[in-house]
C-alpha cells in the first residue's frame, strides 16, 4: 500500500513546484485565492499522507494477514486515490489556455472553468475530514507500531513454515535438480582448510529449503563436521534471538540456558558463538536470508579456523548470492516438464503403488502440470491436494477451471501465496508499483524492455535529480527486480544485455490478485478475472473486450488494450468515458477525438495501425512523452507538434517537415527515420542540434554523401545506426567526436575503399558493426583507438581479403561475429593472421547460408527486433 503513498506524494510534490500561480494568466486572476488555498492545503495533507505511508511502512510486515489491519489500510488507499484526482483535475484545470482572440470565447472558458474550481474547496475538506478519521480509526482498533502482542507470537509459533516442512522432506520426495544436489555435496566434503560461503539462490518455491536439508541431513555430511546448527531468518528476525537459536543448537540446550544467555546483549552472544566454534570443524545453514546486513554480523561469529568449516545461506537475492565466491553460487531453476510429471504423481497419485496417472485424467493432469511452469512448491501443493480428489474427469476438468479461483480463496493453497507474497512485500514502494505492472500482462507474455520501461515512466519512476534519465532509473529497476527473481530474462541481444523477460505464471497470478485487492489494477479478461472494479488505476483488456460494455470511472488512469479482435467502433465508445488517464494503447483506424482531452496522456501507442492522421489537437498533450507512429499510415505531422515539449520518444516514419517541430522537442531521446526504399534522400539540412539525443537510426541516403556536420553536436548521443547513407568519404572521422557513443553500426553505408580508426577515437564504443560495403577492402586500427570494444560484427565485406592487423591492439575484444565473408579472409584468419585474434574468446563464422542462425547472434537483427517487424524489411540480413 506504501507504494501508493509513495506515487501520490510524488504528485504532491511535482504540482506545488510547477509556479502555478504565475502560469495562469490575468483571466483567471478570480480563482487565485483558491489556487492560495490549494496549495496550503496540499502542503499540510502531504505532510499527513508522509506520517501514514512512515507508519505503514514500518508495522505492514508485522501486519499481514491482519483483517482489521487490511480494511484500515483499504480506506488509506482510497483517500490516497482521491487525492490523485484532485491533483490530475488542477493539473489539467491550470494548463487550459483559453482562446484569447475571442472576448466571448475567453468568458465562456473563464465561466466554465470557475466552476470547477469552486469545487476544489469543498473536496479537499472531504480529503481532511477522511484523513482525521484515519488516524481515529487507527488507534480506536489498536493499529500500533509497537512490539508484536504475545496473540502474534504465539499464532506465528504455532504456525508451520514451508521451510519447516521442506527441512523434514523425505529424500524420497526429492526429483530433479540432481547435479546441484551433487555438486553441493562435493563443496561440503571438499578438503579445503578455509572457511568457505556457499550460496544456493532462486525465485521462492524452488525447492532452495528442500535440497539443502537433503544434503545437510546427509549422514556422511554429519560425520564429517563436529556440530552444526540451522537457522530461517525472516524478514523481521532479531539478532539476539537467531543468535540464541544458533547456540542452542550448537551447545547443549540445558546448559545454554543455565549459562544466562536469555541476558546477554548482541555483542556477548557474539563473542559465545566465536569461543565455541574457535577449534571445531561446523556447519551453519542460514535459511532464506533477505539482506547482506544478516551476514555482515553473523560473519564476526562464524570464525575462520582452518578447520574447513561451511557456511551454506540460501536467499531469493542475487545480490545476496554474491557474497559468496562465484564459484561456491548455485542458481536454481525451475524443473523440467518430465521432472515436474514425475513430481505430480508422487503426490496426486501416492496411494497407487507404481504413482501413476489414470488415463482418464492425464490431459487435465498435463494441463495442470504445465501451468505451475516447473515450481516444485506449485506442483506438490497442488498434487497434495488432488490426491484426497476422486479420479473423475469432470472433478479434475472442474479444478483446473478454476484454479486461479482455488489460488486465491481455498486455504490449502495459502502456501503458494504466502511464499510468493513474502518476496512482493519486501520490495521497496517504487518497485513494489512496477511489479504490480507487470502482472497486468497476459499470461507468458515476453515483456520488451524498452516497451515496459517507457510504460513505467508515463507514471511510476521518479526523476532522481542527479542528471541520470528516467530511462536509466527505469533499467535500474528492471535488474533489481531480476536480482529478486521476480523477473526471469527469456532473451539477450549480441552484447549480453537484457532484450526480453517474463513472469512464472503463478507469480503473476498472485501478483494481479493483489494488484486487484488494492485497486491498482485489473487485467480483465484473465482467467477467474471478468469483473471490473471502478476503483482501478489501470485496466490491462487482455480478450473478451466485446463483453466490457462501461468503464465510466473517474478513478481510470491507465489503459492498455492487448485484445486486436475487436472493431474500431469498439475503442471509440469506450474511451469516450476517460477522463485523467496517463497511458493509451490500442489498434485502431482513426484517433478519436477523447484522445486530445487527454491532459496527463504520458504514452501513446499508434504504431501497426491503420491511423492517417495527427491532428492539430494534439498540442493539448503537453505531459504526452512517447508518441510511437511507426509502421503507421501517418505521413505529415502537425505544426502543433512543435509545443509537445516534454515529449522524451518520437517514433515516425520520415517526412522532411519533420525537422521544424523536432527542434522544439528539447526532452527527445531517441529517433528514428526510414526512408521509403533505399534511394531517398534524407535531407538534414533543417535539423538542428538535439540536446538528449542518446539513439539514432538513420535508413536512406544523406544529402552529397557526407556526414553532416551536426553530427559533432550531439554529445549525448549512444547508440547510432546508419542504412545505406552513400557515404563517399571515411564517415569514421566525422563520427569520432561522439565521445559518449557505445554502439555504432554502419549497414552499407560507405562505398569507399578504406576506413581507418585513430588513437584516442570513440573511447566507449561497446559494439561495432560494418555490414555489406561492397568496397572496403582495408580497415586500419591504431594502438589505443576502441578501447572499450567487446564485440565486434563483420558482415558481407567480400571485399575484405586480410584481418585488419589492429585488432591486436583492442584487448577489451572478447566477442567476434563473421558473417558471408570472403573465402580467404577466413582461411587467413585460421592460418597466417591467426595472431592477430588469439585473444579474442568467442569467435563465430557463419557462411551465406547461416543467416538465420547468425541472427541469434547479431545485434542486427536485435535493432530490427526492438523497433517492431515492420523494420525488417530495413535490415541489410533480408
Amino acid at each position: 500500500m506504501a507504494d501508493a503513498l509513495f506515487v501520490i506524494l510524488r504528485k504532491i510534490a511535482l504540482s506545488l513546484g510547477e509556479g502555478v500561480l504565475e502560469r495562469i494568466g490575468t483571466e483567471l486572476a478570480e480563482v487565485a485565492p483558491i489556487l492560495t488555498d490549494f496549495e496550503h492545503s496540499m502542503k499540510q495533507i502531504e505532510g499527513e499522507l508522509s506520517i501514514l505511508k512512515a507508519f505503514i511502512d514500518k508495522v505492514s510486515i508485522h501486519k499481514d494477514g491482519d483483517k482489521a489491519f487490511d480494511a484500515w489500510l483499504d480506506q488509506v488507499r482510497d483517500v490516497a486515490h482521491e487525492v490523485e484526482d484532485i491533483i490530475d483535475e488542477y493539473a489539467y484545470l491550470t494548463a487550459q489556455n483559453p482562446d484569447t482572440s475571442s472576448f466571448f470565447k475567453r468568458k465562456f472558458h473563464q465561466i466554465k472553468n470557475f466552476a470547477a474550481w469552486q469545487k476544489f474547496p469543498s473536496q479537499i475538506s472531504q480529503v481532511e475530514g477522511r484523513i482525521q478519521r484515519l488516524t481515529e480509526m487507527r488507534n480506536r482498533y489498536g493499529i500500533s507500531v509497537g512490539e508484536i502482542d504475545k496473540g502474534d507470537k504465539l499464532q506465528q509459533h504455532n504456525k508451520f513454515s514451508m521451510s519447516d516442512f521442506a527441512y523434514l522432506t523425505d529424500n524420497s520426495e526429492i526429483v530433479g535438480n540432481i547435479d546441484e544436489t551433487t555438486r553441493l555435496t562435493q563443496w561440503l566434503l571438499e578438503e579445503k582448510q578455509d572457511r568457505t560461503l556457499i550460496a544456493i539462490f532462486g525465485m521462492g518455491g524452488l525447492g532452495k529449503t528442500t535440497i539443502t536439508s537433503s544434503v545437510y541431513n546427509n549422514k556422511r555430511i554429519r560425520r564429517t563436521f563436529d556440530c552444526r546448527a540451522w537457522v530461517t531468518l525472516s524478514q523481521t528476525y532479531q539478532g539476539e534471538e537467531l543468535l540464541r537459536e544458533i547456540i542452542n543448537q550448537l551447545i547443549d540446550q540445558r546448559s545454554s540456558m543455565a549459562s544466562g544467555l536469555t541476558t546477554m546483549s548482541r555483542m556477548k552472544l557474539l563473542e559465545v558463538i566465536q569461543i565455541y566454534l574457535r577449534d571445531k570443524k561446523y556447519i551453519i545453514v542460514l535459511d532464506d536470508i533477505w539482506d547482506k546486513d544478516a551476514w555482515l554480523f553473523l560473519n564476526y561469529a562464524f570464525v575462520r579456523n582452518n578447520c574447513g568449516s561451511k557456511v551454506l545461506i540460501t536467499t531469493r537475492q542475487k545480490d545476496v548470492s554474491s557474497l559468496a565466491a562465484d564459484i561456491y553460487v548455485i542458481e536454481l531453476k525451475t524443473l523440467k516438464y518430465a521432472e515436474s510429471w514425475e513430481l505430480f504423481c508422487k503426490k496426486a497419485f501416492h496411494a497407487s503403488t507404481d504413482n501413476k496417472c489414470p488415463e482418464n485424467l492425464i490431459s487435465w493432469a498435463n494441463k495442470i502440470v504445465t501451468k505451475c511452469q516447473g515450481l516444485p512448491l506449485a506442483i506438490v501443493t497442488i498434487g497434495s491436494i488432488l490426491s484426497y480428489h476422486e479420479l473423475e474427469e469432470q472433478v479434475w476438468k472442474f479444478f483446473y477451471n478454476h484454479l486461479s479461483w482455488h489460488i486465491e480463496n481455498n486455504p490449502e493453497l495459502n502456501w503458494i501465496s504466502s511464499v510468493l507474497n513474502l518476496t512482493l512485500n519486501n520490495l521497496p514502494s517504487y518497485l513494489r508499483s512496477c511489479f504490480l505492472y507487470c502482472s497486468l500482462y497476459p499470461e507468458d507474455y515476453k515483456i520488451k524492455r524498452k516497451l515496459i520501461s517507457k510504460l513505467w515512466i508515463a507514471g511510476l519512476v521518479e526523476e532522481r535529480g542527479d542528471g541520470t534519465t528516467m530511462e536509466e532509473v527505469a533499467l535500474c529497476y528492471l535488474m533489481e527486480l531480476t536480482q529478486r527473481s521476480l523477473l526471469q530474462v527469456t532473451e539477450r541481444n549480441a552484447c549480453g544485455r537484457a532484450r526480453t523477460f517474463a513472469m512464472h505464471d503463478l507469480v503473476r497470478k498472485v501478483t494481479s490478485i493483489i494488484a486487484k485487492r488494492e485497486k491498482f489494477g485489473i487485467a480483465y479478461g484473465d482467467a477467474g478475472m471478468t469483473q471490473v472494479v471502478h476503483e482501478a488505476r489501470l485496466l490491462s483488456i487482455q480478450r473478451g473486450a466485446k463483453s466490457l460494455n462501461s468503464l465510466a470511472s473517474s478513478r481510470l488512469r491507465s489503459f492498455i488494450l492487448f485484445d486486436t479482435e475487436i472493431p474500431s467502433s469498439w475503442i471509440y465508445d469506450i474511451s469516450s468515458s476517460f477522463r485523467l488517464p496517463r497511458v493509451g494503447f490500442a489498434s485502431i483506424e482513426q484517433v478519436p477525438c477523447v484522445v486530445t482531452e487527454l491532459y496527463n496522456l504520458r504514452y501513446l501507442d499508434f504504431s501497426h495501425t491503420k491511423v492517417k492522421e495527427v491532428p492539430a489537437s494534439f498540442s493539448k498533450l503537453v505531459n504526452l512523452q512517447v508518441l510511437d507512429l511507426r509502421f503507421s499510415c501517418v505521413e505529415e505531422l502537425p505544426l502543433e507538434i512543435s509545443m509537445l515539449t516534454n515529449l522524451r520518444h518520437l517514433h515516425q516514419s520520415y517526412i522532411e517537415e519533420l525537422w521544424n517541430s523536432l527542434t522544439k522537442m528539447p526532452n527527445l531521446s531517441r529517433l528514428l527515420l526510414f526512408a521509403s526504399d533505399m534511394d531517398e534522400i534524407l535531407n538534414l539540412k533543417m535539423l538542428r542540434p538535439l540536446p538528449n539525443l542518446k539513439l539514432l537510426w538513420l535508413a536512406g541516403k544523406l544529402d552529397g554523401g557526407i556526414v553532416p556536420s551536426l553530427f559533432s553536436k550531439f554529445e549525448k548521443l549512444t547508440q547510432l545506426k546508419m542504412d545505406w547513407s552513400g557515404l563517399k568519404e571515411d564517415p569514421i572521422s566525422s563520427l569520432s567526436h561522439m565521445l559518449s557513443l557505445v554502439n555504432l553500426c554502419l549497414s552499407g553505408a560507405y562505398d569507399g575503399e578504406q576506413l581507418t580508426f585513430c588513437a584516442g577515437w570513440f573511447p566507449k564504443l561497446r559494439s561495432l558493426q560494418l555490414v555489406d560495403m561492397e568496397h572496403l577492402n582495408l580497415i586500419e586500427i591504431e594502438d589505443g583507438t576502441l578501447m572499450s570494444l567487446h564485440t565486434l560484427e563483420l558482415t558481407g565485406l567480400r571485399n575484405l581479403k586480410a584481418v585488419p592487423e589492429g585488432i591486436k591492439y583492442i584487448r577489451t575484444l572478447d566477442q567476434m561475429f563473421l558473417t558471408d565473408m570472403s573465402n580467404e579472409f577466413i582461411e587467413r584468419l585460421l592460418g597466417s593472421d591467426h595472431h592477430i585474434v588469439q585473444h579474442i574468446p568467442d569467435i563465430r563464422n557463419f557462411g551465406s547460408s547461416d543467416t538465420q542462425e547468425a541472427n541469434n547472434f547479431i545485434s542486427l537483427e536485435y535493432l530490427a527486433k526492438k523497433y517492431g517487424t515492420g523494420a525488417l524489411k530495413y535490415s541489410p540480413a533480408e
